[in-house]
């Protein structure tokens, strides 16, 4: 029987690319390197800033001047990443059919704290949500299972009642890993080289609004 229903914040619950995209080209002209699209970017938001600086700089974490690159990234997007957020299309709805429903609902994201509560703060889901982790919550990210296990340890529920959703290979990997059942969301940021229906998932979704149908709830 499920009980909760978890989702990855950037590119499940939130669309966030805006908001990084633009700390990202503040970034790139900082350096005197030409602006990136929206378009170009929003592939990559659910990458992280390794994904982001990759994007825009070419390097990688075994680049001597990627730490730097990346604290320069994350403080300019402190200073912007509350501008813009917004709902994905139909979530407010899904989130009202789960709490209807008396189900519970929480977020695991691999997103640093420090923006993570902040920003569900901003838009008044830090009174709904059952439990929220970050990135830094556990000592590895996703996809190690250990965040999504952090969360159900708070909320004293088994892997075996949450299912997973998110939009990354690495959030169906960590939530197979941790035993739960796996939902994609084709909505997110995927890339035209994402292969979604290679990574295992339990079901893949296009709208918010396919999950009532897998969860039997009535919106």
């Amino acid at each position: 029987m499920i009980s909760t229903i978890l989702f990855d914040l950037d590119g499940t619950l939130v669309d966030t690319a805006p908001d990084l995209g633009y700390a990202l080209n503040i970034q790139l002209k900082r350096h005197g390197k030409s602006i990136l699209s929206d378009a170009m970017i929003r592939p990559f938001a659910s990458h992280g800033s390794r994904g982001l600086i990759g994007l825009g700089f070419g390097i990688t974490p075994s680049d001597d001047n990627f730490i730097a690159m990346r604290d320069e990234y994350l403080a300019i997007y402190d200073t912007v990443f509350t501008r813009s957020p917004v709902l994905f299309d139909g979530i407010a709805e899904l989130l009202q059919a789960i709490e209807n429903k008396d189900l519970k609902w929480g977020i695991v994201t691999n997103k640093p704290g420090r923006f993570t509560l902040r920003l569900i703060e901003s838009m008044g889901l830090h009174q709904r949500t059952a439990c929220v982790v970050s990135g830094d919550d556990a000592s590895k990210p996703k996809p190690s299972p250990e965040t999504l296990l952090l969360a159900c340890k708070q909320l004293g529920v088994k892997p075996q009642q949450c299912v997973y959703v998110g939009d990354a290979e690495r959030d169906i990997q960590a939530g197979k890993a941790a035993r739960m059942k796996t939902v994609v969301a084709l909505f997110g940021y995927i890339d035209v080289s994402d292969k979604p229906s290679e990574w295992g998932a339990d079901a893949l979704i296009e709208t918010p609004k396919d999950l009532l149908g897998l969860l039997n709830i009535s919106a």
